[in-house]
């Protein structure tokens, strides 16, 4: 709850908004989606901070279904933060969790079809490319394509990036 101004922050920018599908809410509507999210267990949520403790950005697991082994993942950076690495190096650490500590077997992720910035890092954490939602959000008027990514931990354990753990 700490956070919440933080998060609404970032969530009101509109790069953050646009690739979201988002649309900048109330802080006091941020405070009622942390409460009711602080009791959810199908999710893990994590502020994701610099070595010096300086949070950017929020990064999470959703949708988590012990019974299948599937859940999202869900990474948004402070705009300031975005280009430099940290956004592979977060995704990697919750990937890390998800197939090294939970009983995952499957994570998906989703963004625009035109959010390159957001493929890259995908790609660069094993994610594969599976396929195109097409119409399936709706962002100022307009119906947008949603890409589809995914990461089983077969191809996890076939990956040679380094383990949470051992940094």
């Amino acid at each position: 709850m700490d956070d919440a101004e933080l998060l609404h922050g970032w969530r009101s920018d509109l790069v953050s908004a646009y690739e979201f599908g988002i649309w900048p809410r109330s802080l006091t509507a941020m405070r009622e989606r942390i409460e009711r999210d602080s009791d959810d267990d199908d999710r893990g949520d994590f502020l994701v901070r610099l070595p010096d403790s300086t949070p950017i950005g929020h990064i999470a697991l959703t949708g988590q279904n012990v019974v299948n082994g599937t859940a999202q993942v869900e990474l948004m950076l402070a705009a300031q933060h975005r280009g430099h690495g940290h956004g592979t190096d977060d995704l990697d650490a919750l990937v890390n969790l998800a197939f090294g500590e939970l009983p995952l077997y499957r994570l998906t992720a989703e963004t625009h079809t035109d959010d390159a910035p957001a493929h890259a890092v995908l790609a660069k954490s094993g994610f594969v490319h599976e396929g195109t939602s097409r119409a399936a959000c709706l962002h100022r008027g307009h119906r947008l394509d949603l890409a589809v990514f995914s990461l089983l931990r077969p191809e996890w354990e076939e990956l040679s990036s380094p383990r949470a753990w051992d940094a």
